[in-house]
């Protein structure tokens, strides 16, 4: 069966304090957006993104990064049920299943998607609702169940009897939908609220009077569905992840010395025995071999692809760049839009000059095999470095320097005897 999914990314976010749009507000480089629509893909055929505040930079935004999604636009925003039912149209002659969930939940994991659609399947639900437990649900809605365990309703703390706000269980606000039945709905909702608004939860009463199968699933780890309204959440949120990575690559074999001063992107992959030290910070999309050390202090921005046994030293940045095997960058470097071959030497301080400022172009810098860089060279791109060759320290390298030859741009020393004790007297 067909499963498409409505994702909810039109609101502005106020509490942000932002000129940008909450859900593209970032984690490691990659937007709360991104995080929902990468946990769907591969769940999900085609995916809606519903936007309404700063529409056109969201849109920019999906366009760019998911060829399976298509922005719809919302305005006005007159609430949740509202926001889906802007795909009714996309969706008119669509019959399979539609996955709703809100554009800035960023923990929720795809492994949770696919047994939340199996339990709709297994359960012949025509509505599933996601649910989880609180110890303290304060503000959240509450799921009230039937006596055979289905869903009944759910119930807003601000409606809720003292019974019901005693219940734990309470809405996660993810939706499983068979849409051919449900589809109807949205043209039925109303907005008898005191925010004059149509909600997304007023479905579960339509579907128990027309007799549909509901139902709640509980999610178990409530972190998954932590949604992002500030920037204090925005912070919380990244310790979560980075706790879940840091301890996923522990188990497969990584050493983090510093769990708490490390921080380090899910679309990280590292090979065993790899070795991170302290206050090192990695984002973005990258791929770190076996047996490599890297930091302390290092910063790894996103692009880059580093080989088996590579040393990255402290205070290294790396940006864009390949780096292949038994290859050592040393401390204070940076290194971007680079390819380093195999058994390379960086020394400390080396600068790969890849921008020009002026024609706003970022060139290549290209070090192949068993290459020797001085200390403090700067080679400015673009430029190529054949295997073998030296490069002095201090050298600015602006040109191609051919195999096994030494480079070096260096003035002649001069000494001034007593020139010190001259200036003292």
């Amino acid at each position: 069966m067909s499963i498409k999914s409505i994702i909810l990314a039109a609101g502005k976010g106020t509490r942000m304090k932002s000129e940008k749009p909450k859900v593209l507000h970032e984690i490691y480089g990659k937007p709360l957006l991104g995080y929902v629509l990468d946990c769907v893909n591969g769940i999900t055929d085609e995916n809606f993104v519903i936007v309404g505040h700063h529409a056109q930079e969201v849109e920019d935004y999906v366009k760019s990064n998911y060829k399976n999604a298509k922005t719809i636009l919302q305005s006005p925003q007159l609430g949740t049920g509202h926001a889906v039912s802007m795909a009714c149209d996309e969706l008119k002659n669509y019959e399979g299943l539609i996955l709703v969930l809100c554009g800035d939940t960023p923990l929720i994991q795809q492994e949770t998607i696919a047994k939340f659609v199996e339990f709709h399947k297994q359960n012949n639900s025509d509505i599933t609702v996601m649910s989880t437990i609180f110890e303290n649900p304060t503000n959240y809605g509450r799921i009230i169940r039937e006596p055979d365990n289905t869903l009944k309703c759910i119930v807003e703390e601000k409606d809720a009897t003292s019974e019901q706000k005693a219940v734990k269980e309470v809405n996660a606000g993810i939706y499983c939908l068979n849409w051919g039945k449900i589809k109807q709905a949205f043209s039925e909702l109303t907005s008898n609220n005191a925010q004059g608004e149509y909600y997304l939860t007023d479905i579960i009463a339509w579907g128990k009077k027309k007799a549909l199968n509901v139902n709640a699933y509980i999610l178990e780890n409530n972190e998954e569905i932590f949604g992002i309204n500030s920037r204090i959440n925005l912070a919380q949120a990244t310790k979560i992840l980075t706790k879940r990575v840091l301890n996923n690559l522990m188990t497969n074999g990584v050493t983090i010395v510093d769990p708490d001063s490390t921080w380090i992107s899910p679309d990280t992959e590292i090979g065993q025995d790899t070795i991170i030290y302290p206050s090192t910070y990695i984002e973005g999309k990258n791929k770190i071999g076996k047996n490599c050390k890297i930091g302390p202090c290092a910063h790894l921005r996103g692009g880059v692809e580093v080989w088996d046994n590579v040393k990255l030293g402290n205070f290294v940045e790396v940006k864009k760049s390949v780096i292949k095997s038994n290859t050592n960058v040393g401390h204070l470097s940076y290194i971007g839009d680079s390819e380093l071959g195999n058994h390379v030497n960086i020394g400390a301080g080396t600068i790969t000059a890849n921008y020009d400022p002026l024609s706003k172009v970022k060139s290549k810098t290209t070090m192949k095999d068993n290459v020797k860089i001085g200390s403090n060279t700067v080679l400015v791109a673009p430029v190529t470095v054949e295997e073998g060759a030296n490069i002095g320290a201090g050298t600015i390298v602006t040109k191609d320097i051919p195999a096994w030859s030494l480079g070096i741009t260096r003035s002649p020393l001069k000494i001034f005897t007593d020139w010190v004790k001259d200036k003292l007297r």
